[in-house]
C-alpha cells in the first residue's frame, strides 16, 4: 500500500499564501498557510473544506476566478499514531520539506503549523 501525499500550492488570491493539502482517501484535507513553511518555524493557519484530489498533480488557473496555484513542493507523509483529531503529528518527505510537523488546532478553523525538526 503506497503511502498517502500531501501538496503545498502557492496560491495568489485573495491575497498570496500557501495551501497545505494532505491526502485522506478521495479528498484532500486543506489549510491555508499565511506564509510558506520555509520561512519561520511556526505558520498561522486555517482549516479549509475538502478540495479534489486533482490538486494534488496540478497547476494552474482555480475555477471562478480564483486566482492561479503553482507547486511548491509535494511528497509523501505519515501520521504518528500519537496524533488527536485536534493535534496532528506528521513525517513529511518532500523535495523541499523533510522532517516532523504538528498541525495543532487552536480553536474552529484556526490552527497552526509548526514544525519539529527540519
Amino acid at each position: 500500500m503506497s503511502m498517502p501525499r500531501f501538496v503545498i500550492l502557492e496560491h495568489d488570491h485573495p491575497i498570496p499564501h500557501c495551501d497545505l493539502m494532505l491526502e485522506a482517501g478521495d479528498a484532500l484535507q486543506t489549510w491555508r498557510l499565511a506564509q510558506p513553511p520555509e520561512v519561520q518555524r511556526i505558520i498561522e493557519s486555517t482549516a479549509l473544506d475538502d478540495h479534489r484530489v486533482m490538486y494534488l498533480d496540478y497547476e494552474g488557473p482555480v475555477s471562478g476566478n480564483r486566482g492561479s496555484v503553482k507547486r511548491w513542493d509535494v511528497g509523501d507523509f505519515t501520521e504518528e499514531q500519537e496524533s488527536t483529531p485536534t493535534a496532528r503529528l506528521l513525517s513529511m518527505q518532500g523535495a523541499r520539506i523533510h522532517g516532523h510537523v504538528r498541525l495543532e488546532q487552536i480553536d474552529g478553523k484556526n490552527w497552526r503549523f509548526v514544525w519539529l525538526t527540519r
